[in-house]
């Protein structure tokens, strides 16, 4: 058996999130790379991805892998292959056998998350599907002054939507940054893992604090409160891209 794990990018505009909902109408990211690899397979394929992104929400780096009995494109051609049936909002950057014990999801080690404001007065038809548009200006050092609070070790309770059921709550958040290049406002959220919402949620609470809607010493507060109904309200979809997906150096 063999084991193949495919860096994807995509708009996730035109789709229902990243992972196939059976028995649904909604259009998925894995529903279509699963119809396109039992296309080229002759036969059910099923992915795995790293990240269950949500509905509008993009990628530069998902990553997925799936377990391939009798596949017949060679390695160095399946990126090809894939994108010659993929639609083109979607496509395969690369691909390469692993491990057969690899897990595209479960074997990674960390994430990046990037959030895009446009912070200009009128918005820009351009990055209109891919940034969240905020008429005033916001301040980006209170910003950065709130994330820092968040940064390391902790329960964040207060940053996960409910209704997904997880065994723990504690994340390691390794960065927090907040960059602006003219009008654009970014938010980068690199750690070992993100709850149910969770980029989306510190988004939106950081957004409150450049609003002056709160103070950065307010959000130590909310993140100690373990409330979920304190952090957020959760920052559009449209705005969030999953930039990389980290895994041991073996298999990266």
């Amino acid at each position: 058996m063999r084991n193949i794990k495919v860096i994807i990018a995509y708009d996730g505009t035109n789709y229902h999130g990243f992972q196939e909902q059976r028995g649904t109408k909604y259009k998925t990211i894995q529903g279509v790379i699963e119809e396109k690899l039992a296309a080229l397979a002759k036969k059910s394929v099923q992915v795995i991805g790293a990240g269950r992104t949500d509905a509008g929400v993009h990628a530069r780096g998902q990553v997925i892998n799936f377990l391939a009995d009798g596949w017949p494109v060679p390695v160095n051609r399946v990126a090809r292959a894939l994108n010659s049936l993929l639609p083109e909002d979607i496509v395969a950057l690369s691909a390469e056998e692993v491990p057969v014990d690899f897990h595209a999801r479960f074997s990674s080690i960390a994430k990046t998350y990037r959030y895009t404001i446009y912070n200009g007065k009128f918005n820009s038809p351009f990055m209109r599907q891919y940034s969240y548009h905020i008429p005033r200006e916001l301040d980006t050092g209170a910003m950065q002054k709130a994330a820092a609070h968040l940064k390391g070790k902790h329960d964040f309770s207060s940053f996960r939507a409910l209704g997904t059921p997880v065994k723990t709550t504690v994340r390691e958040l390794y960065r927090a940054h907040i960059a602006r290049e003219e009008e654009l406002i970014y938010i980068e959220l690199h750690a070992n893992g993100f709850l149910y919402h969770m980029a989306r949620l510190i988004s939106g609470t950081l957004i409150r604090v450049g609003l002056g809607k709160i103070s950065p010493d307010e959000v130590a507060g909310i993140l100690a409160s373990r409330n979920s109904h304190k952090g957020g309200p959760a920052a559009p979809a449209r705005g969030l891209t999953l930039e990389k997906v980290y895994y041991p150096q073996m298999i990266n």
